[in-house]
């Protein structure tokens, strides 16, 4: 009402041109470019042409009904709602301080430009203020609600710097125009506009989806680096939540060709267990993607509510749903979701989908070298390690040794008492029957204490890193007695009857450390493996023996 009262505007037979220069601005204030979550919107050049031609008010007025159709058009949340009086109270705070200064200036409204040139420079002023005070407001404000740092660097700023170089000259020749043709002006200065408009944002958009490319060719190239599938599931997730907004992401596998289970779950940024309840593969938004192939994007939770059957959280309202195909089979599914409305657009689907691709292939090539790299180092009868692999092993950690990281290590070789007797008696496979259980026992009892590994024939051995020879001692005669007190079952006969039969069997146990015991890698085989039958076999077996020098 000050503004009205100080600056009274004459609006006498000039309805329609106010009229005309909304419509004008209706259409440039539908049209914005968030960049940096910054909406950039160009109706200074209208609004500009207001206030030099109807005054202040005007001006004012046309710049709010511009922020009501902007803020429309960006369609923000209920938890953002209170943007709309922070903004216009900026742009408030913006057109006052600027015409302010304009008249501070000695400028006048409506003055003929062309007649009285002195008034020019004034106007030509005006823009720039208003430009310069616009950043400077919107930068401590970002800054006071958003934490984010003050830089005028930032792409935005350059983005609205270039555009405003275009719209402010298009804006003083607008109300040139107009003083002299009138509403035409608005036709023969909007038209050519409005059309710049809809290129540079089909420009802004294009460059948009090329960066997303560029970022999806990026993420390809590192995620067929990684050799492992933990890796590549993580680093695929994390990309993914540095190009979009997501608050949680599911990767389904397809399990007995039936359900979807989670393999891969994160929500806020925090990796969850996957204990969510498997879906059937023909139900909810992953049975559909699967199903069709085809990939979904939802832009609120109302328009997925109704068919979904997964764990979605009650938060989550944005979605994408995308098969993770390769060589023409799905092998699973991706579901991104935010918790805002219409955080996707279609250009995001359809790099989503790219990435998908080079996501599926580096998990096929990651699954690859597992299954090379386990065959390489694991026993194929046992699935223990094997010797090439512990040999690897016992060096690198003798290494750690003399490096100082580790205080100890010690290393246990057991031997299967009489196992020719029971290879003899039994058969080669009631042998194998042997080797296996005997593996398994190892394996869940050492657990993470120790490695273990088929040394050779019937022979295993277990390596202890920072475990004392004492420690170790006592590790082995508890291994030694899970094999002599436990019967072993065996299930193929060499007479080929299909009944079960027990067999008791013991072993031999030697044990070695470092670095009291040896001085390489090599002596500590040597030396567990005198322990081993001087100390035990000789002794009469089925007993643990120490190194002794």
């Amino acid at each position: 009402m000050l503004t009205y009262h100080f600056y009274p505007p004459d609006f006498s037979g000039q309805g329609i041109s106010l009229f005309a220069f909304f419509i004008l601005m209706f259409f440039v204030s539908s049209m914005p470019m968030v960049i940096n979550n910054t909406p950039i919107f160009l109706i200074q050049w209208v609004t500009m042409a207001v206030f030099l031609t109807f005054g202040l008010f005007a001006e004012m007025i046309m710049v709010q009904l511009g922020i009501l159709v902007l803020l429309l058009r960006l369609k923000i949340q209920k938890d953002q709602l209170f943007r709309l009086p922070l903004n216009s109270l900026l742009f408030f705070t913006l057109s006052l301080l600027s015409g302010l200064a304009y008249f501070a200036m000695g400028g006048k409204i409506g003055v003929d430009l062309i007649e009285n040139p002195q008034y020019f420079w004034i106007a030509a002023a005006y823009p720039i203020i208003h430009f310069t005070l616009n950043q400077v407001l919107i930068s401590v404000i970002q800054a006071a609600l958003y934490g984010r740092k003050i830089s005028f660097l930032e792409k935005d700023l350059i983005w609205e710097t270039v555009t405003s170089l275009i719209t402010f000259p298009i804006g003083l020749i607008l109300y040139i125009l107009y003083s002299e043709v009138g509403i035409l002006a608005l036709l023969f200065v909007g038209v050519p506009f409005v059309s710049l408009s809809i290129i540079l944002h089909l420009y802004y958009s294009s460059e948009k989806v090329i960066e997303y490319l560029q970022k999806a060719a990026d993420i390809g190239h590192q995620m067929a680096e990684r050799l492992d599938v933990n890796e590549v599931m993580e680093l695929f997730i994390l990309k993914l939540s540095e190009m979009l907004p997501v608050d949680y992401a599911y990767i389904l596998d397809i399990k007995d060709n039936d359900e979807l289970h989670s393999i891969y779950r994160i929500e806020h940024g925090q990796i969850k267990p996957n204990d969510l309840k498997p879906t059937k593969k023909s139900e909810g938004i992953s049975g559909l993607v699967l199903g069709t192939r085809k990939s979904a994007l939802f832009h609120s939770r109302k328009k997925w509510k109704s068919i979904a059957k997964e764990f979605l959280p009650e938060d989550a309202e944005s979605l994408i749903c995308v098969p993770i195909v390769r060589s023409n089979e799905v092998l699973g599914i991706l579901l991104l979701s935010s918790a805002k409305k219409r955080s996707y657009e279609k250009s995001q689907l359809m790099i989503v989908d790219i990435l998908c691709s080079h996501f599926a292939i580096a998990i096929e090539n990651a699954k690859h070298y597992e299954e090379t790299k386990a065959k390489s180092e694991r026993c194929a009868l046992t699935k223990l390690f094997n010797y090439r692999y512990m040999e690897a092993k016992l060096n690198k950690e003798f290494s750690r040794l003399q490096n100082g990281e580790r205080e100890f290590l010690s290393l246990i070789i057991l031997d299967i008492d009489h196992f020719k007797k029971v290879n003899d008696t039994y058969g080669h496979q009631s042998g194998n029957e042997i080797l296996c259980e005997l593996a398994g026992r190892l394996a869940n009892l050492i657990d993470e204490a120790g490695i273990a590994a088929r040394y050779g024939g019937e022979e295993f051995v277990v390596l202890m890193p920072d475990t004392s020879k004492e420690d170790t001692l006592a590790w082995a005669e508890l291994i030694r007695q899970t094999i002599a007190n436990r019967p072993f079952i065996l299930k193929q006969n060499i007479d080929g009857s299909s009944s079960s039969t027990k067999v008791y069997i013991t072993a031999s146990i030697g044990v070695a450390a470092a670095p009291e015991d040896a001085d390489d890698s090599l002596a500590l085989i040597r030396h567990a493996d005198r322990a081993l039958y001087v100390g035990a076999k000789r002794a009469g077996r089925n007993r643990v023996a120490e190194y002794v020098k």
